[in-house]
Order: C-alpha cells, then sequence, then structure tokens
C-alpha cells in the first residue's frame, strides 16, 4: 500500500506526546529493546474505520476491535509487536500518521505495558 506523506506539525505534536509515554515506561524500569504488543488506536467515521480494518494485516497490524464512545466517536483499536526504543517508536508514529492522511481518520497514539525483559 502507498501511503501519503505525513505532516511534520502533526508529528511534532504526537512526538510531544511519545516522549512523555517514553518517560512513563523509564519510570516503571522499562527495558525498550524487548518487543511487547503496542497498541495504537484510531478514530473516524465508519467507513474509513472498516477500510482500515480490511488494510491493518498489510500494513503489519492485527485487529484488536472496536468501540463506539458515548459521545458517537467511533473507534479502531490495532496492534503489533516492537520494541520501544526511539527509533522504532518514530518509525511507528510516522506510519501512523500516514494513516491517518490516507484514511482520513485520527491517529490517537499508542501505548503498551513496561516490559523489564526479567522473567515473572
Amino acid at each position: 500500500m502507498n501511503l501519503p506523506p505525513f505532516d511534520p506539525a502533526r508529528f511534532e505534536e504526537e512526538w510531544a506526546a511519545d516522549r512523555d509515554v517514553f518517560e512513563n515506561l523509564a519510570a516503571n524500569g522499562d527495558n525498550a529493546a524487548v518487543a511487547r504488543p503496542i497498541d495504537v488506536s484510531f478514530k473516524g467515521s465508519a467507513d474509513a474505520l472498516a477500510a482500515l480494518e480490511d488494510a491493518a494485516e498489510e500494513l503489519g497490524f492485527t485487529v484488536l476491535g472496536d468501540e463506539t464512545s458515548k459521545g458517537g466517536a467511533r473507534w479502531l483499536f490495532l496492534e503489533r509487536s516492537q520494541p520501544t526504543d526511539e527509533t522504532s517508536i518514530r518509525a511507528l508514529t510516522e506510519l501512523c500518521l500516514r494513516i491517518e492522511a490516507h484514511f482520513g481518520l485520527e491517529y490517537d497514539g499508542w501505548g503498551c505495558v513496561a516490559e523489564t525483559g526479567m522473567k515473572h
């Protein structure tokens, strides 16, 4: 799939939020080199979300599910496994912003559980 470029100003906005997530993960002893499931979410029209759901596997994601908020907003939640180092997350954020532009959706960030790399 040929995705359009992302808006650099939009990237800076998301990257500021990403830095907050990095700090939170670090405070919880995260080992950024450990690959783990990372979820991302998008908000938009039912048709746009359905189109993304159909393309998710091609884009390297699995579909976690969808939801409609009490206010009527529609969400799609996707997941993929990867590390959380800055280079990997930068690539994820850039990809999600390109998805946002292509499908006419609103990317709402990523999240994951801190991983120390220690066996439980």
